[in-house]
């Protein structure tokens, strides 16, 4: 992927997920990593949730050690050829047929984005099956890509609603033991698959689902093993993030215009969207915080400027965020004009949320 200007490594989360943006002139792209090996053995990796298509119970997901080939070449000849390092396995060996494990990344919905992984297919009696779903919706609706050892077949098809289309794709040879390589490609309703660097199939058309979560995915009693998970994406903007650009847009004096709000991350009331994005996550201060607990208004004057800070209602009429808005002040300003400048531009903002998550998802 080509950078331009800067890159930046954010690493954060428990099960050691690497995030690096990069700015591709007004674009930005985004990558996580998914190390596994600063999380703990014989555990889920958190961030994720076990879950089921089909019949029977959630399966069996577990970070074990597992010997894996180097991400990059040995420099020395007598390197070894496998190193030991944590992996992501799915240990349950449930034989029921219609039986389809998922483990689904919980903490963000994805649109277009290219996700690659190295799979490996260890042990099963009735199958022995691997794959990446993503476009995730819930357990009933979802895309998966998967490879099949003991069938030798490279399959794509969609749940919806819980029914599964037909599967299309061809027979492979996918040896059972050794590690593989599959990546996802996703671009509008257009999806590109790649298996061990060569596409199996031509590029695919389908609209049922825009964006989605994403997850691994096994089947019946297959055991499978996944590493070196890497996810390169366009990420979403959220609608906190669309209505500050609108309302600046509608309203060229405002001289600011913030949003504190909670999320699914982090449920304290911080800085979700802002004209000023070096402030997004700062925590709010304590005007925010009694702007929503309170349901209050609170108006200030300063340096010229006036603030007005104010609760963003949802559709029930209850407080959810706090919007902060810096006008010009003017002679002879007071309060009442500044809240009758202030209140329809945050009415013209509640009109776009129906609930609190709405903002951030």
């Amino acid at each position: 992927m080509p950078f331009s200007a800067s890159r930046y490594i954010l690493s954060g989360g428990s099960f050691g997920i690497c995030l690096a943006l990069a700015w591709l002139g007004v674009a930005q792209a985004a990558e996580r990593v998914f190390d596994f090996t600063t999380n703990k053995l014989d555990a889920a990796p958190a961030g994720f949730r076990s879950a089921v298509a089909g019949a029977g119970k959630p399966g069996d997901w577990r970070i074990i050690l597992d010997d894996v080939p180097p991400t990059l070449a040995p420099l020395l000849p007598n390197a070894p050829v496998l190193t030991k390092r944590a992996v992501l396995a799915q240990l349950s060996q449930d034989p029921t047929d219609e039986h389809f494990p998922l483990l689904i990344f919980e903490e963000e919905v994805f649109g277009d984005f290219t996700l690659t992984a190295k799979f490996k297919t260890v042990a099963g009696a009735r199958e022995q099956m691997a794959g990446l779903a993503f476009r995730i919706q819930d357990e009933r609706n979802f895309y998966v890509a998967r490879a099949s050892s003991l069938g030798n077949t490279f399959r794509f098809y969609k749940v919806v609603n819980g029914v599964r289309d037909n599967p299309i794709g061809p027979e492979l040879e996918i040896p059972k033991g050794l590690w593989h390589e599959l990546a996802v490609e996703c671009k509008g309703n257009r999806i590109r698959l790649r298996l061990n660097g060569k596409e199996p199939m031509p590029e695919l058309a389908d609209s049922a689902f825009t964006q989605g979560k994403i997850g691994f995915w096994t089947k019946s009693d297959s055991v499978s093993y996944f590493t070196d998970v890497r996810l390169t994406y366009t990420p979403r903007e959220s609608l906190a993030k669309a209505i500050i650009s609108e309302m600046r847009r509608k309203h060229p004096r405002l001289l600011g215009l913030k949003i504190f709000a909670t999320s699914a991350a982090r449920p304290q009331l911080h800085l979700v969207a802002s004209d000023d994005d070096k402030d997004i996550g700062k925590p709010a201060g304590q005007v925010e915080l009694d702007a929503v607990s309170k349901d209050a208004i609170f108006y200030g004057k300063s340096g010229g400027k006036v603030y007005v800070t104010m609760p963003l209602h949802d559709r029930n009429g209850d407080p959810i965020a706090a919007v902060r808005l810096v006008m010009e002040s003017f002679r002879g300003q007071t309060e009442v004009n500044a809240l009758g400048r202030a209140t329809p531009i945050v009415k013209q903002m509640e009109a776009r949320v129906r609930t609190a998550t709405d903002l951030t998802q």
